[in-house]
């Protein structure tokens, strides 16, 4: 199988339970909930995206042959410890744990058990964000699911549920007994984030279920 990546680089994680962790981010093209266009926005399932996920023309993105190929280009993105800001090792050396985030867009519309082994033999942790519209393979070590409004979840359970917050027809109540270690509401980024923001702060400290996510590679200007 081949991949088609719109972009790929290391970075913290700015949000959700794995907050500051050094992480491979692997954005994979398309969605099945949005087009990416803004001609097609207004029609979209999911209309508050922030992520630019079309094509593969992003830094570090492209069209890889198989799952061999992509993880070779993951494992050589991993910081070399103590080599500074720009440099990278080859598969295999390092300090701690590797990690690598799949995300997209979606990214269970590529995402395989084949890729997963390959990214594992290197001596990754792997992780996966997703809208939960499609079910998970088998191997991945933190599921996050972000659920859209108005959309049938297939996977229901992992390790995080992120909702965006407050979307109508999405309310908290609606997930809160689904088979997830940790619940998480993220205040909608855009105009009205300082409002959703002081929204998600009350629900949280009314329902303490819930804990607050802060997108945190926004606030410190990383990707």
């Amino acid at each position: 199988m081949s991949y088609a990546v719109h972009e790929m680089f290391a970075t913290l994680q700015g949000e959700g339970g794995q907050t500051g962790r050094v992480s491979v981010f692997c954005r994979f093209s398309g969605c099945n909930l949005w087009s990416g266009r803004e001609a097609d926005r207004t029609e979209a399932r999911c209309r508050f995206c922030d992520t630019e996920f079309v094509g593969t023309t992003g830094d570090g993105g492209g069209r890889f042959e198989d799952h061999t190929d992509l993880a070779e280009a993951i494992a050589a993105l991993w910081p070399v410890p103590g080599g500074g800001a720009g440099a990278r090792c080859a598969a295999g050396t390092g300090g701690a744990r590797r990690h690598v985030v799949f995300t997209g867009g979606e990214p269970l519309l590529q995402l395989d058990e084949a890729l997963i082994s390959a990214v594992r033999a290197r001596g990754f942790d792997i992780s996966v964000e997703t809208n939960g519209t499609l079910p998970a393979p088998s191997g991945i070590d933190w599921i996050c699911v972000s659920p859209k409004a108005g959309c049938n979840l297939r996977q229901t359970s992992g390790a995080e549920l992120k909702l965006v917050y407050p979307q109508g027809g999405a309310e908290p109540e609606r997930f809160a007994d689904l088979d997830f270690r940790h619940f998480f509401l993220q205040p909608m980024d855009g105009p009205g984030r300082a409002a959703n923001t002081e929204q998600a702060i009350a629900y949280c400290l009314a329902h303490p279920q819930w804990r607050l996510s802060l997108q945190t590679h926004k606030l410190l200007g990383l990707r």
